[in-house]
């Protein structure tokens, strides 16, 4: 089978670490070249060289609208086209409504929701003039469903994928695709959050193997097939879904 993103300009955030990463690095074993990013410049450079000639690494805060729209500039000026934005940049805040500030819940907006917002208002116009892309927002099952003690979360995560689908329909007469991840428990540091709320890694570790319909964590691997197939043809009439992978949870 031939790689499914040849020639593909892909661009994604927090891709220093973990689901980021892997989507990276899977997106570049298919063909395409990966503008990376990652709030950390040494993350995004280390992602970038596991990569290699397919990779260039770039620093950025997806809270700076100004830095936002200047990237996704010079890569059209750079390389012509921008066929897969990956927003992928999030955070996880513990708590419960009398537990987490108001200043907390601003935050987990401005990166949960509002920087998807700005990122994808960035590369839209650019991909009608190509003739269409591929947008992929990381949102979570949380999305789908409520979880106990996360109110900044689960609430962003939901406005998350509102806001896909919103933008999906929008957009669908000019074949731009607007889809959001949503996976389960993935074995990164990302999950500090839901560790320190449950009293540690072992509690964790039984919440994972007990809930879990499949008794299991996924890998940032497995997440990252499903990063793919919303990126490229395989899904070309696919928009609007929020593509949960999370081993049943949600069920």
């Amino acid at each position: 089978m031939s790689a499914c993103l040849e020639g593909r300009i892909a661009l994604v955030t927090g891709a220093g670490s973990g689901i980021g990463r892997a989507g990276a690095i899977a997106m570049a074993r298919e063909g395409a070249h990966v503008i990376v990013t990652d709030l950390r410049a040494d993350l995004a450079a280390e992602t970038a060289a596991l990569i290699g000639d397919r990779a260039e690494p770039h620093a950025l805060d997806v809270r700076d609208d100004a830095a936002i729209e200047a990237l996704v500039a010079a890569t059209i000026a750079r390389h012509g086209r921008l066929d897969v934005l990956h927003s992928h940049a999030g955070i996880q805040i513990a708590g419960r409504l009398e537990d987490v500030t108001a200043q907390q819940m601003d935050m987990a907006w401005a990166l949960n929701v509002r920087a998807h917002f700005v990122m994808a208002k960035a590369a839209v116009g650019p991909m009608r003039a190509q003739g269409g892309g591929s947008v992929i927002i990381t949102a979570s099952n949380s999305g789908c469903q409520y979880d106990r003690g996360m109110i900044s979360y689960a609430t962003t995560k939901h406005a998350a994928v509102a806001m896909t689908r919103q933008m999906a329909a929008d957009y669908a007469r000019d074949n731009i695709r607007f889809n959001a991840l949503c996976p389960g428990f993935v074995d990164t540091p990302f999950n500090a959050g839901f560790e320190s709320q449950m009293g540690g890694r072992n509690a964790l570790e039984g919440y994972v193997a007990d809930t879990i319909p499949m008794g299991r964590w996924a890998t940032p691997e497995e997440i990252a097939d499903g990063i793919v197939y919303l990126a490229s043809p395989r899904s070309s009439f696919v928009t609007g879904l929020a593509l949960v992978i999370d081993g049943g949870e949600v069920l």
